[in-house]
C-alpha cells in the first residue's frame, strides 16, 4: 500500500525472477510493499496442531502434524510392469484426526528417507478422497527440526504464520521470502495522521508489520491486526471522502418543484397515501434537489416497498422545475415494465402535448436497443426537443447520439448491474453533472454502504406499504423427502384452481448454447456430478406430468424481446397459469395476481438473490408462498443458507447471513464492478466501529487538508490504494 522506494523495489531483483514469476501471476504481488502486505491468514501454535478432522475438500490446505507411520509398497503397473512400482504411503495424526499422504514412483526416495515416524512437519496439497478416507497426494512438507540454523530462525517464534497460498506456491515459502524483505519495512510510510494514531493508541506501521509477520506473542497479532485494520478503513474513507468533497464543489442547476405543478398534480391523483418512510425519504432526495452542486444518493429499500414511486415523485419534480429525468435500467424486460408501470401510475399525466392529455402532464418515453428504427427516432427527438420530461431505457440511452435537451436527474435501478462507465456517460450529457439517484432492492448493511457507495448519501425505506401480504417460505427437501416435492406440485395447483398464478425458476435455460464447461462448477456440484436444471426441461416435464391441463409458458434470457414482452403480458393479464422462468424475472416484476413461487435447485441462488425472486410474490391482497426446493443434505451450509432465507423477511438481516458466509471480499467485488477489493484484515461486517469511526476521521482530516499537502505518507498510501483500476471506478462512481 505504501509505495516508497525501499518498497517499490520489484520482487525480482530481491527474490530472483522464477519466484517473482509465481507471486506476479498467482497472488498478484509485485513490488516489496505488496508482500509485506500479504498478511498470514492464520498462525499454527507448535503445540497445538490444525484439526485434521475438519480438512476441507478439494482446497489447498497446510497443516502442521506429526508422523505416525511410514509403508513403503510395490506393486505392478503399466509403467513398472515387473512390480517394480513403488507407493509410499504416510499417515501423520494431530490428535484430533489422522491423515493419509501417497508418493508414488521416483517421488518416494526423498520422503522415505525423511519422514519417519515422530517427525513433524508442516505439510501443504490439495485434499482429495480415495477410498472414502482424505488424502494428499504428492504434498509440498517442510520439516520442523531445530538444528538447521535457517530453520531455527524461520521457525524460532512459536507461532508459525501461515499464509493464503497456492499450489505453486507454498505457506512456507512465502513465509521464507517475507523474511528477505522484512527488514525493509521499516521504511515503511506511515499514512495514519500522528494525532490519530496516538490518539487511538496504535502502534506505528513499521511495528506492525513485524508483529503481524514475526508475532511472538497473541498480543502482537493482536496489535497488528488493530493497527492494519485502521489502515485499511481510513484510506478507504479518505478515498472516499475525497469524492464527497469534490462533487460537492461541482455546480448542479437546483430543482424545485413548482407549487401546482405535475407533482402535485400527481400526487392528488394516488389512490393511497404515502408511507412514513417514503415521505421522509422522499424529504430527503427533495433537499438534496433544492441545492446547487448534484445530488449523490443511494436509496435503498425492501423488494416491494415502493421505491419506484418515491425515484418517480423525484423525477416529476425535476420534469417540475423544467428539467428532464432518465432511469436506466438494467435489462429490456424491466425498462419496459418501468415504462408501463409508471404510465399507468401517471394516467393522462404521461400523456403531455397529446390529445386528451392533461395539461401539466409530460410525456414519458422508452428507448432501447431492440426499437424500430422509426419508433427509435422519434423517441430521440421527443429527448433533444424536451418534449419527453421523462425517458425510460436500458444502455441505449447512454450511445452518442442520444441527446437531451436539459437532463437534470439520472435514477440508475438494482446499481450492482450496471457499470460504473454507463452512469458516467450519462451524466455526462448533462449541461451541468445532472443529480443522482441509485436504487437497490438489495438490502446492503450499513457498513457495505459505507465502504462500497461511500461517496453517495444513504436513504433506507424499510416499510412494506399497507396491503402487501406476508410470504411464507419453506424449503423442499427433494431428495430426502421426494414426497414434499410432489405436494409442492400439488400447492401450485391449488394457487391456480383459486384464480392465482405461480412462477417457476430454473438456474439454467437449456438450449445448447449453455455450455456447461463455461459454468463454474462449485464443490458441490461437483459433489453430484449433476447439471442444474433448466427451465425448457423442467416446463416439458410439467406440463405433460404434475401441472397437465394448465397454460405454461417459458421465459428466459436469450428470448426475442418481442416475444419476452408478449410472455410477460399474456402472463400480466392472467392468460398463462404457470410461468417457468430463469432469474430474468428477478428485479421488477410486477404481477399481484401471481401469489406462489417454486425455486428449483435453490442451493445454486445467492441469498440475496433467493429473496429478490421471492418478492416477486405477495404483491397483491393474497398471501404468497415460496418453496425452496434442494437435493442437498441437511447438514450442508448450502442447505443452511436456505433455511435462513426461509426464516426471516428480513432483506437487511439476510444480507448479514450472506455475507458471514461469503467473504467481503465477493460482495465489495461484485458491488464494485471488477474492481478488486483493497481489504485484507478488514472484515466488513464485524468491524462496524472502526469503519464508522474511520469515516468521521476521514471527512475531517479532508475537510481540513483537501489536498492532504500535509500528509505525505497518506497521499502515497492513497496513490497505491487507488491504482489505475481503483482510481477510475472513484471517478466514475
Amino acid at each position: 500500500m505504501d509505495l516508497v522506494p525501499a518498497l517499490e523495489e520489484p520482487l525480482k531483483k530481491v527474490l530472483g525472477p522464477a519466484t517473482a514469476k509465481v507471486m506476479a501471476e498467482h497472488l498478484g504481488l509485485h513490488s516489496v510493499g505488496d508482500l509485506l502486505h500479504h498478511y498470514p491468514r492464520r498462525y499454527e501454535e507448535r503445540g497445538q496442531l490444525t484439526h485434521l478432522a475438519d480438512l476441507p475438500m478439494d482446497e489447498h490446505v497446510t497443516v502442521v502434524a506429526q508422523v505416525a507411520d511410514a509403508r513403503l509398497h510395490t506393486f505392478a503397473s503399466a509403467k513398472a510392469p515387473r512390480g517394480k512400482g513403488q507407493r509410499l504411503e504416510v499417515t501423520i495424526t494431530d490428535g484430533s484426526g489422522r491423515l493419509q499422504l501417497v508418493f508414488f514412483g521416483h517421488g518416494v526416495h526423498k520422503p522415505h528417507k525423511e519422514l519417519l515416524p515422530g517427525t513433524r512437519a508442516m505439510f501443504a496439497g490439495k485434499v482429495s478422497l480415495f477410498n472414502r478416507r482424505l488424502q494428499l497426494a504428492h504434498p509440498a512438507y517442510e520439516l520442523l527440526r531445530g538444528d538447521a540454523e535457517e530453520t531455527v530462525e524461520t521457525w524460532a517464534g512459536a507461532l508459525i504464520p501461515i499464509y493464503p497460498a497456492t499450489a505453486k506456491l507454498e505457506s512456507w515459502k512465502i513465509g521464507k521470502a517475507i523474511q528477505t524483505v522484512l527488514p525493509s519495512a521499516q521504511e515503511a510510510l506511515d499514512p495514519l495522521p500522528e494525532s490519530l494514531r496516538e490518539g487511538r493508541g496504535l502502534v506505528p506501521l513499521p511495528e506492525a508489520l513485524l508483529k503481524i509477520h514475526r508475532p511472538h506473542t497473541k498480543a502482537d497479532i493482536a496489535d497488528a491486526h488493530a493497527r492494519l485494520k485502521w489502515d485499511e478503513a481510513f484510506v478507504l474513507q479518505v478515498a472516499l471522502a475525497r469524492r464527497r468533497h469534490a462533487d460537492a464543489q461541482l455546480p448542479a442547476v437546483p430543482r424545485k418543484p413548482a407549487p401546482d405543478g405535475l407533482l402535485s398534480a400527481f400526487d392528488d391523483r394516488l389512490p393511497f397515501t404515502l408511507t412514513d418512510g417514503q415521505q421522509k425519504v422522499s424529504k430527503e432526495i427533495f433537499d438534496d434537489l433544492a441545492t446547487d452542486h448534484p445530488m449523490h444518493r443511494l436509496l435503498q429499500g425492501e423488494v416491494g416497498s415502493g421505491k419506484t414511486l418515491v425515484a418517480l415523485r423525484a423525477m416529476l419534480a425535476v420534469v417540475d422545475a423544467g428539467g428532464q429525468a432518465a432511469m436506466l435500467a438494467p435489462t429490456e424486460v424491466l425498462a419496459q415494465q418501468h415504462h408501463r408501470s409508471i404510465v399507468e401510475m401517471m394516467g393522462e399525466l404521461a400523456e403531455g402535448g397529446m390529445l386528451g392529455g392533461s395539461e401539466q402532464g409530460t410525456k414519458v418515453t422508452l428507448l432501447t436497443g431492440s426499437m424500430g428504427t422509426a419508433a427509435r427516432r422519434q423517441a430521440m427527438l421527443d429527448l433533444v426537443t424536451g418534449e419527453a420530461g421523462i425517458v425510460i431505457g436500458t444502455h441505449a440511452l447512454i450511445e452518442d447520439k442520444v441527446q437531451f435537451h436539459d437532463l437534470g436527474l439520472v435514477v440508475v435501478d438494482e446499481q450492482h448491474r450496471f457499470g460504473v462507465e454507463q452512469r458516467d456517460a450519462l451524466r455526462g450529457k448533462g449541461k451541468q453533472p445532472p443529480h443522482l439517484l441509485v436504487m437497490t432492492a438489495t438490502p446492503i448493511p450499513r457498513t457495505v454502504a459505507m465502504t462500497v457507495f461511500g461517496d453517495l448519501e444513504t436513504s433506507v425505506l424499510d416499510q412494506l406499504p399497507a396491503g402487501r401480504s406476508p410470504i411464507a417460505s419453506h424449503v423442499v427437501p427433494a431428495a430426502d423427502k421426494p414426497h414434499f416435492l410432489t405436494r409442492a406440485w400439488e400447492r401450485v395447483r391449488e394457487e391456480v384452481e383459486n384464480g392465482h398464478q405461480a412462477y417457476i425458476v430454473c438456474p439454467r435455460i437449456g438450449d445448447e448454447e449453455d455450455d456447461p464447461k463455461k459454468a463454474r462448477k462449485s464443490a458441490e456440484d461437483e459433489a453430484e456430478k449433476r447439471p442444474p436444471l433448466a427451465v425448457l426441461d423442467i416446463a416439458d416435464q410439467l406440463a405433460k406430468g404434475p401441472l397437465s391441463g394448465l397454460r405454461v409458458e417459458v421465459l428466459h434470457g436469450r428470448m426475442h424481446p418481442d416475444d419476452k414482452d408478449a410472455v410477460m403480458r399474456r402472463f400480466a393479464a392472467g392468460e398463462t397459469h404457470v410461468l417457468v422462468a430463469t432469474t430474468v424475472i428477478e428485479v421488477g416484476v410486477n404481477v399481484p395476481n401471481a401469489t406462489a413461487m417454486v425455486i428449483m435447485d435453490a442451493d445454486r441462488f445467492g441469498v440475496s438473490q433467493l429473496h429478490q425472486l421471492r418478492g416477486r410474490v405477495g404483491r397483491g391482497s393474497a398471501a404468497g408462498l415460496c418453496l425452496l426446493v434442494s437435493e442437498m443434505p441437511e447438514a450442508s451450509p448450502a442447505r443452511q443458507r436456505l433455511t435462513a432465507v426461509a426464516s426471516t423477511l428480513d432483506g437487511f438481516e439476510l444480507s448479514r447471513i450472506d455475507l458471514e458466509q461469503r467473504r467481503e471480499g465477493d460482495v465489495l467485488g461484485q458491488a464494485q464492478s471488477g474492481a478488486r477489493t483493497s481489504l485484507r484484515v478488514l472484515a466488513v461486517i464485524e468491524d462496524e466501529e472502526i469503519i464508522t469511526e474511520a469515516r468521521q476521521e476521514a471527512t475531517a482530516v479532508v475537510e481540513a487538508d483537501p489536498e492532504l499537502t500535509g500528509l505525505p505518507g497518506l497521499r502515497t498510501a492513497l496513490d497505491a490504494l487507488l491504482d489505475e483500476e481503483r482510481e477510475q471506478y472513484l471517478e466514475k462512481g
